[in-house]
């Protein structure tokens, strides 16, 4: 008898933890899907044929995003490193990346993530903190900007 309560104890401990991970921001997160919604039919349709990205929270309140065109790795143009002088085509090639690393805060009673952008690829948006609507459904993290300019968006991460 007291195998058997062991191993309920066991299993709802188990269950219990497993449940709390898949319900954590924290982690590696990777893009599913970029979507955004037609304001005429409410459809959300892949955004720019497809995104590529990588997601991270860490337990030190650090937060970093990269987001690229699909493909944007199996391109034909080839660089050398950072301090070769580049054509234009490969200069713009390079500006589809999109990242930032800085700081979060997580109001979870609202489920809204705050991001202050320490650094960000476009240098208008270093300092600007941005918030992030976020729930969970299963193991996909779903997040909606807040502000009006951009809550037509709809990002769908997996943990990596």
């Amino acid at each position: 008898m007291k195998s058997i309560i062991l191993g309920f104890l066991l299993l709802f401990a188990i269950s219990s933890c497993t449940s709390k991970n898949k319900s954590t921001i924290h982690g590696l997160w990777s893009l599913h899907i970029m979507e955004v919604r037609d304001t005429n039919t409410g459809q959300w349709d892949e955004w720019r044929q497809g995104m590529d990205g990588y997601l991270l929270y860490d337990n030190q309140d650090n937060v970093a995003l990269h987001l690229t065109p699909k493909h944007y790795a199996d391109t034909l143009v080839k660089y050398r490193n950072f301090t070769d002088t580049m054509s234009l085509q490969k200069m713009q090639h390079i500006s589809m990346n999109y990242n930032y690393m800085g700081k979060y805060n997580l109001d979870k009673k609202n489920k809204i993530v705050s991001h202050l952008r320490l650094s960000h690829s476009n240098p208008n948006d270093w300092g600007v903190t941005v918030e992030r609507r976020y729930y969970f459904s299963g193991d996909t993290l779903i997040i909606t900007p807040v502000e009006k300019k951009n809550a037509s968006l709809r990002l769908k991460w997996l943990k990596h």
